[in-house]
């Protein structure tokens, strides 16, 4: 499996959008400055993500959301009307990446 994520920065709530095999060590990875292009913004919380069968189609979508139309899209319908179950799985990861 392959995911596309969408991370917020704590410290100043910019967005940060990304494709990884592993949500959580890219997390990790992401809040310990590992990731130069993000390290400036850090700590980072995960606010969405969505797991896709190949990484063909992950690359795909996590450029999509990182134009314009695809840009409008994310910040509309994933970020601001996630539901909550998925918003409590993002919760548990969040505190995981906090307590390693």
């Amino acid at each position: 499996m392959h995911y596309v994520y969408i991370l917020q920065s704590k410290k100043d709530g910019s967005y940060y959008t990304g494709s990884t095999k592993d949500v959580l060590k890219r997390l990790l990875e992401h809040n310990s400055g590992v990731s130069v292009y993000s390290s400036s913004k850090r700590p980072f919380k995960l606010i969405w993500y969505c797991a896709f069968g190949d990484k063909t189609k992950a690359l795909a979508f996590e450029k999509y959301l990182k134009q314009g139309p695809g840009f409008a899209f994310a910040r509309k319908h994933l970020v601001y009307s996630w539901d909550g179950r998925e918003r409590e799985t993002a919760r548990v990861l969040n505190q995981r990446a906090i307590n390693v």
